[in-house]
């Protein structure tokens, strides 16, 4: 008899636990806003861009890059260098904006889709040594920016999935472990090539990426509602248990533009417990048009729209 009592207690803190992580794993919405800034020196500076205080807003640094900084630059196996507008978004910027909105962090992004005149490459080594550069040389970078994450953004790639699984993995391991982040993100695309080098990553280190900034706006251009929430759906599925953040872009991409219902999707998300977050490419182009959507975009994460 007391067996038996004890078999129902085990299978009831059973079902209580399961129960439990099935409300965790629920999907939620989020106040999270995120903005790329500096990648086209248009001296764009961090107190451009309106900040509403009822969304969690990350900037995003484009891009530091494992590129020597000659005039031709070429791959440094790791080695980051700074290849935004330091000028104007400098350490001391990044800790003025910090201290003036508590709900701003900044993160700094690695890759993007050129340097000099040519593609950006991932091109490591080998995977032990790429690793070593890239923390040490990131550590002093973040360190010095004082920023809180990361963001992978490599689109071109001299190296097989397995090699840039392991790196990057190792990598965003490696930063969180040092307690030198807090958070990291990818940025994949609809792209075979770059989905062949994300999907990998994903399987075997999904559980050290927080969100996944897809990059809706290399859709086709003329990109509609229904059209949209089918991409989302896909790569929600993609990325299975993931924080895929919608997206769009203020320069000449495609995708679903604000004035062609992209805030109705996101509505339409958020109905369903599933808007993790908006982001946009870039602040520098946004700032010939007064930074509008970027106003309607965190009204609607903050409930104000």
């Amino acid at each position: 008899m007391e067996l038996a009592k004890l078999f129902i207690t085990l299978l009831i803190i059973d079902a209580l636990f399961i129960s439990q992580i099935r409300v965790q794993a629920a999907p939620t919405n989020s106040n999270l806003f995120r903005e790329y800034i500096g990648a086209e020196f248009k001296n764009v500076k961090f107190t451009d861009v309106p900040i509403n205080p009822n969304a969690e807003f990350h900037f995003i640094l484009s891009f530091a890059i494992d590129y020597d900084t000659l005039s031709s630059p070429s791959p440094n196996n790791g080695k980051f260098n700074i290849f935004w507008d330091s000028a104007n978004l400098s350490p001391s910027q990044v800790s003025s904006i910090k201290n003036a909105h508590s709900n701003v962090k900044v993160a700094l992004s690695l890759g993007g889709d050129s340097v000099g005149d040519g593609f950006a490459y991932f091109s490591p080594s080998s995977v032990d040594s790429w690793v070593s550069n890239a923390v040490s040389s990131l550590t002093r970078i973040i360190k010095q920016y004082h920023l809180d994450g990361i963001d992978i953004d490599y689109e071109h790639f001299k190296a097989d999935p397995d090699t840039f699984a392991e790196c990057i993995g190792k990598l965003i391991t490696t930063l969180k472990r040092n307690k030198v982040i807090s958070f990291a993100s990818i940025a994949p695309f609809d792209n075979d090539q770059v989905q062949k080098q994300y999907l990998p990553l994903w399987r075997k280190y999904g559980h050290q990426i927080d969100y996944v900034n897809f990059q809706f706006y290399a859709y086709d251009k003329g990109t509609t509602v229904p059209q949209f929430l089918d991409y989302f759906k896909t790569q929600s599925s993609n990325y299975n248990g993931g924080k895929v953040l919608v997206s769009f872009g203020t320069d000449a991409s495609g995708g679903l533009k604000p004035d062609k219902g992209f805030f109705k999707a996101c509505e339409k998300l958020k109905s369903q417990q599933q808007l993790h977050g908006i982001f946009i490419w870039s602040a520098d182009d946004s700032k010939a048009n007064g930074f509008r959507y970027e106003k309607e975009a965190q009204g609607l994460l903050a409930g104000q729209r």
